[in-house]
């Protein structure tokens, strides 16, 4: 005779593997309420016997051999998980339900059986707590209901479990999430911004006396967004400007943002360094050197250049991080408009410095001294041509 299956079947065997504990070993905890549960009625074998679709799994055990933890399916616990109440067979050789069973008309001959089902919070019986004799007998009111009580237990434990692995899986969840929020948040700000805003909720404005500010824009890009496919022009830029990244990033200086085809970048903040002009003028002829290598290579193909033009000018400013939900690290003060100046006078293809920044080189690089630029807003202004590191050929 086959074992009778319950009627949620599919839902049961759901619930239960919800709780991940298939095919573990048996534990102390279960192995403890297994042990209590004979010795309550004394019974020399009892079990915590968890039933999944083709096998039953000890998952705590009293009275038998060590390497048992499983059996196939089809035990008469099957019958107890089919009803919501106790299951209590006196002579198991006398009932045709179970008297074919091999561990009743074979070894180890079971006669006596009370299960009660492990039922979950949500109604589904998980497998059940039972208890086993050689020999038929009957147990009192007392024990049934320390039988019922300890199932209980058994479900609390299995319960307490889920919990746990639940919980982990929250935390691994926030955790992944955490990091993934601490990285983004430590590309767009610098590693000691991205720190204060985590642990003070804001970022403190600074004053820098002395940080070098370099801004590249592209001679004609606007033209350019007329007479080339849009999306290749992007990827283009994209890709010119994830390389002064990496160039920015080599030379210790910070970027800032872009504005259109306009690329800014300090030196000498947030960590302070005395030699912010001469990295800044080191990442100025990386940019121009990657940008001369190629325009070359899109000439010899037919295409148009793209002419960038730098500037870079040493002074003070006011940095720190503006924005609610989309933070911003900025710099402000009349530092950043000049370097702009610079920018916007240099012809394509070279480096313009202002005349505080060459004050700040200390004879490292090559430059030439091109004269005064006449402003609206900031009058004549001396400037310099950056053209090589020392004891490299120009051009």
């Amino acid at each position: 005779m086959e074992s009778p299956i319950p009627q949620n079947e599919r839902d049961r065997l759901t619930a239960l593997e919800g709780y991940g504990v298939i095919g573990t070993p048996p534990e102390v905890d279960f192995d403890d309420l297994a042990e209590m549960a004979g010795q309550i009625c004394s019974c020399p074998v009892s079990m915590i016997n968890l039933i999944a679709e083709k096998w039953e799994w000890f998952k705590g055990k009293y009275g038998l051999p060590e390497e048992i933890n499983c059996e196939p399916r089809g035990s008469i616990c099957s019958t107890t998980i089919c009803s919501n109440d106790l299951l209590i067979v006196r002579d198991l050789a006398k009932d045709e339900r179970f008297a074919h069973r091999e561990m009743v008309a074979g070894e180890p001959h079971f006669r006596f059986y009370a299960g009660a089902p492990l039922i979950n919070p949500d109604g589904y019986a998980l497998g059940t707590l039972c208890i086993l004799d050689y020999q038929p007998r009957v147990i009192d009111a007392r024990q049934l209901k320390a039988l019922s009580s300890l199932a209980r237990q058994a479900v609390a434990q299995l319960e307490l479990r889920r919990k746990i692995a639940e919980l982990k899986e929250i935390h691994r969840t926030l955790s992944a999430e955490k990091l993934q929020t601490e990285t983004l948040l430590h590309n767009i700000l610098p590693q000691r911004i991205a720190e204060e805003l985590k642990a003070c909720g804001r970022v403190q404005p600074r004053y820098y006396a002395s940080v070098t500010i370099l801004f590249t824009d592209f001679q004609g890009f606007t033209r350019m967004t007329e007479r080339i496919e849009p999306r290749g022009l992007i990827e283009e830029l994209h890709e010119h400007f994830s390389t002064f990244d990496d160039i920015v990033t080599r030379n210790r200086l910070e970027k800032l943002k872009t504005i259109g085809d306009a690329y800014m970048c300090v030196a000498g903040l947030p960590q302070q360094t005395s030699r912010h002009a001469s990295d800044a003028c080191n990442a100025a002829l990386d940019i121009r050197d990657y940008m001369g290598r190629t325009n070359i290579a899109r000439s010899k193909l037919g295409l148009p250049c793209w002419n960038i033009r730098i500037g870079i000018h040493t002074g003070g400013v006011i940095a720190g991080v503006v924005g609610k939900k989309k933070f911003t690290y900025d710099v402000w003060g009349d530092a950043v408009n000049t370097a702009a100046l610079m920018e916007a006078h240099a012809e394509p293809g070279t480096i313009l410095l202002s005349d505080s920044t060459f004050g700040h080189l200390h004879g490292d690089f090559e430059t030439v001294f091109r004269g005064e630029i006449n402003t609206a807003k900031k009058g004549s202004l001396r400037c310099y041509v950056l053209n090589d590191r020392k004891g490299k050929a120009t051009g």
